[in-house]
């Protein structure tokens, strides 16, 4: 690349974000351009930016990096997204990678090279996994594709299906969301959500949400 690779920093500690900071500024070719403390600043800054790669922390106030993440991925498919976690931990890899990133970094990382090398291939569009955790990703996918086999045979029952939108605003609302919530997450109007969930009430010959989710999880929806 002939430009420095521009990196923006996420993450609610400052001390975090200083080492990384100072990590990747010393290589003349990589270049931090911000340093944000929540996923909704992080959606802002790269809207506003465009950087080419974002270290993003996963626990966050406002708003958590994983729904950042696939914000951001959405919106901006050549911006590229590494999670930072505390752990080497399933949850929040397979969430992340679920959401879009091309792989993770420990919290704490020191070596520098590690650090520097991650960002060159992100900013390329490679994937940073390490093999045992690659391995551990073909499983849980494995599973997922299984679990949507058996979600599109339980819709295929339903005498009127659910569309792709329903059955994501479905699985949002055994996830617990408001309308509100689920608006922001699925880029619609509060009216269209109202009016998907007025659908999926019917389609699903319930009274009301909490009857929605419950019939939802029986029939193997969400």
């Amino acid at each position: 690349m002939n430009n420095p690779i521009r990196v923006l920093i996420v993450d609610d500690q400052i001390l975090l974000r200083s080492g990384l900071r100072l990590m990747l500024n010393s290589r003349s070719d990589l270049k931090v351009v911000g340093e944000v403390n929540n996923g909704q600043e992080a959606v802002d800054f790269v809207a506003r930016h465009l950087p080419d790669v974002v270290l993003m922390d996963v626990q966050m106030p406002i708003m958590d990096g994983i729904t950042a993440t696939r914000l951001i991925r959405a919106q901006h498919p050549n911006v590229q997204v590494i999670i930072l976690t505390a752990f080497n931990d399933d949850v929040s890899i397979f969430q992340g990678i679920q959401a879009g990133a091309l792989g993770y970094l420990l919290k704490g990382i020191s070596d520098t090279e590690e650090l520097v090398k991650s960002v060159y291939k992100a900013a390329l569009g490679e994937s940073i996994l390490e093999p045992s955790v690659a391995a551990r990703i073909v499983a849980e996918f494995a599973k997922l594709s299984s679990k949507e086999s058996r979600r599109a045979v339980a819709n295929a029952r339903l005498i009127e299906p659910l569309n792709p939108r329903q059955l994501d605003i479905l699985t949002a609302m055994a996830e617990g969301k408001t309308n509100q919530e689920i608006a922001k997450m699925l880029f619609l109007s509060e009216g269209t959500v109202k009016n998907h969930i007025t659908s999926i009430l019917d389609k699903l010959d319930v009274q009301n949400r909490a009857q929605a989710v419950s019939k939802a999880q029986e029939m193997g929806l969400v």
